[in-house]
């Protein structure tokens, strides 16, 4: 029944709180919940670890512009040269210089889709490894709110913002892994 009343308070706006042309800030209903809500991408994007893994890959990934730049500018220097020789070849030497500039051209493409690929697949397997490792932290803090479940946020249509434990799963993943790795933090 209290629960029951509580809610209604809320969803009426009856906080207990000052008026909104008071200075107070509007409490926000504490009702206990038996599911929490977590935004896994901001979890993973917030915390240390994640953090660190972002950075390696867009740095790793900004090398492999670069790269692909520096290999577009030799290619295209290759094709204006190879273009200029041909007014000077006759179709028979011609054809097997072009066919060899564009097996090259495929196999350097190929090459880089294959790193850009290994970079998605690098970034995916932390965060499952992240998940992992978050798995009894976030138990905790399930545990600690009297909850049985926590889920994704997204899957929430409507909801109140007190059941969101991201930011409370961050710290705690944070002080369990202090250095930005996936290693507990030394007690």
């Amino acid at each position: 029944m209290r629960y029951a009343l509580v809610l209604a308070c809320a969803l009426l706006g009856l906080s207990g709180q000052p008026g909104a042309g008071q200075d107070a800030p509007a409490a926000v209903v504490k009702a206990p919940s038996p599911i929490l809500t977590l935004d896994d991408e901001r979890l993973f994007s917030g915390s240390a670890f994640g953090k660190a893994v972002i950075a390696r890959h867009d740095a790793a990934t900004q090398a492999l512009i670069d790269e692909n730049r520096r290999i577009e500018a030799a290619l295209e220097t290759e094709e204006k040269e190879l273009t200029a020789r041909r007014s000077a070849m006759t179709r028979e030497n011609f054809l097997p210089l072009s066919e060899a500039f564009n097996k090259k051209v495929e196999g350097i493409r190929k090459a880089q889709d294959a790193k850009s690929r290994e970079l998605t697949r690098a970034i995916d397997e932390d965060r499952q490894s992240f998940l992992q490792a978050a798995r009894p932290i976030l138990a905790e803090v399930m545990v600690d709110a009297g909850a049985s479940a926590i889920i994704d946020r997204r899957a929430v249509l409507v909801g109140f913002e007190n059941i969101d434990v991201t930011d409370e799963a961050i710290a705690r993943l944070d002080a369990a892994f202090a250095d930005g790795s996936l290693k507990p933090a030394a007690p």
